[in-house]
């Protein structure tokens, strides 16, 4: 029940992390899965792929098939809803993280 919960919690800080990472550059899912994994975030494909489905159907990324090695790789990249949202989740975790950091 505790992992439930967690998990549930730590989805929206990854889709925020996932937003930070795609203002900075696009990126592919296996490299997202990667840079999870340096931060602690065991996360499978079956649980990443979905999410940034997600984020794409819900205007927050875009996607762009590209041809590497004679195979499409999706990279995402950030809207401009996107790094509004991004921006806004950052003020707002900002303030919240002030005052439950103690």
């Amino acid at each position: 029940m505790q992992d439930q919960i967690l998990r549930k919690f730590f989805l929206g800080f990854i889709q925020i992390h996932i937003l930070h990472h795609a203002k900075k550059d696009p990126f592919y899912g296996v490299w997202m899965m990667e840079e999870l994994k340096e931060h602690g975030y065991d996360i499978s494909a079956g649980t990443l792929y979905p999410l940034l489905h997600s984020m794409e159907t819900k205007g927050l990324l875009e996607k762009e098939e590209r041809n590497v090695d004679g195979k499409i790789r999706k990279y995402y990249g950030i809207t401009p809803l996107g790094s509004r949202v991004l921006e806004e989740a950052r003020r707002k975790a900002y303030e919240l993280f002030k005052e439950i950091k103690d």
